[in-house]
């Protein structure tokens, strides 16, 4: 994930404007310090400090990015095995009406076999009072027409009956796929994390200090002063950025949406559950979970999506600063809101 430095104010609303250039900026050393064979001129060598910073920055971004592949290949899992369970649910209870069909049907045949086969019509012409011929011939004629329409019935239930457990088949073999998918992004996001702290421990103690001291945007998890500028545009909105405040500090952990830790898209996920609201997963899906808005008109509440691919999230709480759980190493906190370039401001 991009490196989060302080910006110097601009206008619009503050820290926006220049946080977006200085992590442009850093995303372009990335890029170069990933770049086969000799730097351009000017560019930083691969092996010094700055560069190998960059390529944690990348790292760590592309990192964020498969967890997000994982955030939405895991909720998928979860709907498919819901619906896997309904599905074969579903078909037990179209086996039993089957049965109880078949069973009644059964009777009946069951009944002619123990008559000896004989024409019910001739049955009832040799019975002792023929003057009530008529009567049971059309009651013979209703028996008829029932069974008629109980075989009709169990054919109608039958192919019912196939076509749930044709669904309930390819539900699983989806849910199969789905499974190699979360093991997969799994696999990723575990590489560039193991990778991106392999390059941090090359880096000596004073470096990755400063590493560290210029992703926090010199917070230091301070509360923001939330005086200025518009408040929550409603009740839940509030409850939201109460609940997401209530966990600063809190570890960010890839895959994870709370109490105890966050991922980006598990923390405004968790706010909003808090406050009664339920948001998608993913910061992809919670981009176009509501209302978008200007940023120019952002209240608390809103959440701000990042990278043209909607890859990060996090919660504007006023005065030009957002909540967002940042990266692995780093806790929930407070930074500008223009850390990164935006996607959206969306209003749920």
């Amino acid at each position: 994930m991009a490196s989060h430095r302080r910006p110097t104010p601009s206008s619009g609303i503050p820290g926006f404007q220049r946080g977006a250039r200085v992590t442009l900026l850093s995303a372009a050393a990335a890029s170069t310090a990933a770049a086969l064979g000799a730097a351009p001129a000017g560019a930083e060598p691969r092996d010094t400090p700055g560069a190998a910073r960059a390529e944690v920055d990348r790292l760590y971004e592309e990192a964020e990015k498969a967890t997000e592949q994982y955030n939405k290949a895991d909720e998928r899992a979860d709907r498919l095995r819901e619906e896997v369970a309904a599905a074969r649910d579903s078909a037990a209870r179209g086996q039993e009406v089957i049965n109880r069909k078949r069973g009644a049907l059964g009777s009946v045949a069951g009944a002619q076999y123990r008559s000896g086969g004989m024409d019910p019509a001739l049955v009832l012409l040799l019975s002792e009072d023929p003057d009530t011929y008529l009567e049971k011939a059309e009651l013979l004629d209703r028996l008829s027409e029932r069974q008629t329409n109980a075989l009709r019935d169990l054919r109608r239930a039958q192919r019912a009956m196939a076509q749930q457990r044709a669904e309930a088949t390819r539900k699983l073999a989806d849910l199969e796929s789905t499974r190699f998918a979360v093991v997969r992004h799994k696999r990723t996001v575990e590489g560039k994390l193991a990778a991106a702290q392999r390059l941090l421990n090359t880096l000596p103690a004073d470096e990755r200090e400063a590493y560290t001291r210029a992703s926090r945007s010199g917070r230091d998890g301070a509360l923001p002063d939330l005086s200025g500028g518009l408040g929550p545009s409603s009740p839940r909105a509030a409850a939201a950025v109460m609940a997401a405040r209530s966990v600063v500090g809190k570890p960010y952990i890839w895959g994870a949406n709370g109490p105890g830790a966050f991922d980006c898209s598990g923390l405004t996920q968790w706010a909003y559950a808090q406050a009664g609201v339920g948001l998608p997963r993913t910061s992809q899906a919670q981009r176009y979970a509501g209302r978008q808005v200007p940023l120019s008109e952002a209240r608390p509440g809103d959440l701000v999506t990042y990278r043209s691919d909607a890859s990060h999230v996090g919660m504007y709480v006023g005065n030009g600063q957002v909540v967002h759980a940042p990266y692995p190493g780093a806790s929930v906190r407070y930074d500008p809101v223009g850390m990164m370039p935006i996607a959206a401001v969306t209003r749920p």
